[in-house]
């Protein structure tokens, strides 16, 4: 009860990619790269399980970002084409590759990463690929010249790939479908959206899991976050379309945030992670703070749903405050236990 978890990604060591830097060059010729991320994901699961963190990721150390690193087995998509467009509703712009015909996996895309993090653990461990939406949001698309279509086509992939996933031993599978939280979307959302999310994670018989946040630390994202007003409210249009999907939990910000923590009550049924760590600021969080917040939310979420997690992934934070961040997270989530769950 109340185990605690993180949205994905961590820092990666300085000399395996520029650190506190989002789609960071890798500093390790290929000859010696793979063995790096593999070094890199140990010391991601230390950090994590020497803070406490109970259910586990590879802190996403072998991807240099989190949608284009699922899609370089991807056949159709062309990496050697680079095109800028705006992602996200143009929120800001990206350098991203063109899908140039139909798609297919060329073959395992993660599951040897899975192989060696679950080698290498014994707490559960999640594992996290970007959702079908937020894939079409982050790739410029010459072929199917339609969203939805595309979308379905990267669900059936991805139910591939999770489903060998799965058989090798992982116990949490989350799409991370931050496109889902865009006013501009969020018809699409509602028309195509969940459809594409379901029909990834179908016959999976592992805990499904989909985040949704409101993005990296990052300036394009906080200078967003400021136009959003008083209270944030993009959530009280999806949380009841997935309320009745049949996905088994949802990650949310909630720390620093101005979303109504009245909102988890529209999830009624889901295992909510709810986000205690504000990943927007390189000040540590208090053990207190963090038990603050899972205190809120416990009063919309009954404790047996409620998993305390990061608000979003940290990558682009130093490591040190990164480590911190975690051991709060633990520490925090531990003082509610203690004093409030029986």
């Amino acid at each position: 009860m109340l185990e605690s978890t993180i949205a994905g990604s961590l820092p990666k060591p300085p000399w395996l990619a520029e650190p506190e830097t989002l789609w960071a060059p890798w500093r390790l010729p290929p000859e010696t790269l793979a063995q790096g991320q593999r070094d890199a994901v140990l010391l991601a699961l230390r950090d994590q399980e020497e803070a406490g963190i109970d259910i586990v990721t590879d802190g996403e150390q072998s991807r240099q970002h989190f949608v284009h690193g699922f899609l370089p087995k991807i056949e159709g998509v062309d990496f050697g084409r680079r095109v800028t467009i705006g992602i996200r509703a143009d929120r800001y712009k990206a350098e991203v590759p063109v899908v140039t015909g139909p798609i297919s996996r060329r073959g395992s895309i993660h599951g040897d990463e899975v192989r060696f993090a679950r080698a290498h653990t014994t707490r559960r461990l999640k594992f996290t690929i970007p959702g079908p939406m937020t894939i079409v949001d982050t790739l410029a698309d010459e072929h199917f010249r339609s969203r939805e279509r595309l979308a379905m086509e990267f669900a059936e992939i991805i139910n591939g790939e999770a489903r060998e996933l799965a058989a090798l031993g992982l116990d949490v599978l989350q799409l991370d479908e931050p496109a889902f939280n865009v006013d501009a979307y969020l018809d699409d959302v509602r028309a195509w959206g969940i459809a594409a999310l379901e029909r990834a994670t179908a016959g999976l018989g592992i805990r499904t899991a989909v985040h949704i946040c409101y993005g990296y630390g990052i300036k394009a994202n906080i200078d967003w976050k400021r136009t959003l007003g008083s209270e944030w409210r993009q959530y009280e249009q999806t949380f009841p379309l997935l309320a009745r999907s049949r996905i088994d939990q949802v990650s949310l910000e909630c720390a620093n945030s101005r979303v109504p923590m009245s909102l988890l009550r529209l999830l009624e049924g889901k295992d909510v992670l709810v986000g205690a760590i504000d990943v927007a600021t390189t000040s540590v969080e208090t053990p207190e703070e963090v038990a603050a917040t899972i205190r809120k939310a416990l009063s919309f979420v009954p404790p047996e749903r409620l998993y305390p997690c990061t608000n979003c992934g940290m990558v682009p934070l130093p490591r040190e405050v990164a480590r911190g961040k975690l051991r709060a997270l633990a520490a925090g989530t531990a003082l509610v236990r203690a004093g409030r769950v029986h």
